[in-house]
């Protein structure tokens, strides 16, 4: 097999040579690290439910499978294609995340998941990445001042997709969603006074949340007051203590044993466990590593649609990120939002492959016409 060369004018070739290769790299060694973890985490679990001690691995590989071949193929499209797939995904999974809480199955309290044929997918995970990228777009339109009400159309997008989460209900989603969709609309220009009174109304929505949802209610108190059914947590915290620096080994931890959600939303309370403090810093070292190399790609860009979308996704897999660690070190209340990557959950694993083979496509080196 000959070596590809900068001369090499096929497909592969030119995706080679523009595509951000550390990105793609250390989005390869975050998916190395999750196999490893979800294989030393899931057993335990596994076997509760009758299962094989693979069953949760084999599951998360085979659906690793598709979620690469959607990277690659994402990430070989030109900023216009992007923006058209985002819209065309939107149009599908919008209106699943409509039917959501009146057809879907209600899990913990919540419903979130619905049953189609063969499988049972969360819309909302499909919806975060592909309404990041259509938000983005709408914002270059009004910029644009085409004569279409761009800003309109978004503002009511984004309203129809937060009540929808919040019928749900799922708190953290719309969090995460109006974090994303208000930061675009500051690169977008938006006046720092309105900046100002969007940081207050977002502390004003949480308030009327507290009083208004008795399940954000219960885990705000517990936070606050340490207080209550805090097992998982405490067991998270345990994990990390008996790891140490150096871990007990992969596949020698003992405390993960009993957390139920091991292989989960507490995903990195085995890798404190088993592989230590040193390795957790390589992890959180890598989700801070394709989040500012992202950035550092746009500090060039002069196309608005690419900075605001590739932005967006930059913000949507940090923040997660964030939400997730600090809920298993108990620096906030614990949500149920999965760790990029690392956590088993296949609608959060493709959506997440979805908004990379996005932000690999955004941040490609382009030329000529693929610069429009």
């Amino acid at each position: 097999m000959q070596p590809l060369t900068r001369s090499d004018r096929s497909v592969i070739g030119r995706w080679w040579w523009t595509v951000d290769r550390w990105i793609l790299a250390a989005l390869i060694v975050l998916i190395g690290f999750g196999i490893l973890l979800i294989q030393a985490a899931s057993p335990a679990v596994a076997v509760n439910h009758g299962w094989s001690n693979f069953y949760f691995v084999e599951r998360h590989i085979a659906t690793l499978v598709p979620g690469a071949a959607i990277i690659f193929f994402l990430s070989l499209l030109p900023p216009r294609k992007v923006r058209l797939v985002a819209a065309l995904g939107l149009a599908v999974f919008v209106p699943l995340l409509m039917i959501t809480p009146f057809f879907g199955v209600e899990i913990k309290g919540a419903v979130r998941w619905i049953h189609i044929p063969f499988l049972s997918i969360q819309p909302s995970e499909f919806v975060k990445p592909l309404f990041t990228v259509t938000a983005a777009w709408l914002f270059t339109r009004q910029y644009e001042r085409r004569g279409f009400p761009a800003l309109s159309a978004n503002i009511a997008l984004y309203l129809t997709i937060a009540v929808c989460l919040l019928m749900q209900p799922d708190i953290g989603m719309t969090f995460l969603v109006s974090v994303i969709w208000f930061t675009q609309f500051f690169l977008a220009g938006l006046p720092i006074g309105f900046v100002g009174l969007s940081g207050l109304g977002g502390i004003v929505s949480l308030f009327i949340a507290y009083h208004t949802f008795p399940h954000f209610t219960v885990r705000m108190n517990k936070f606050l007051s340490h207080t209550g059914d805090t097992y998982q947590v405490d067991r998270a915290l345990a994990a990390f203590a008996h790891g140490g620096l150096f871990g007990t080994g992969p596949g020698q931890g003992t405390v993960k044993m009993t957390i139920p959600d091991a292989h989960a939303d507490f995903v990195f309370a085995v890798a404190g466990e088993e592989l230590g403090l040193i390795w957790c810093l390589v992890i959180i070292g890598l989700f801070a590593f394709i989040v500012l190399r992202g950035l550092l790609r746009l500090r060039q860009e002069n196309n608005l649609f690419v900075t605001l979308a590739a932005g967006g996704l930059l913000t949507e897999f940090g923040l997660q990120a964030v939400i997730n660690l600090a809920s298993t070190m108990r620096l906030m209340p614990a949500k149920g939002m999965t760790l990029p990557f690392l956590s088993y959950g296949g609608s959060s694993l493709l959506g997440l492959c979805i908004g990379m083979g996005f932000l690999l496509a955004l941040t490609r080196k382009r030329f000529g016409a693929e610069d429009e």
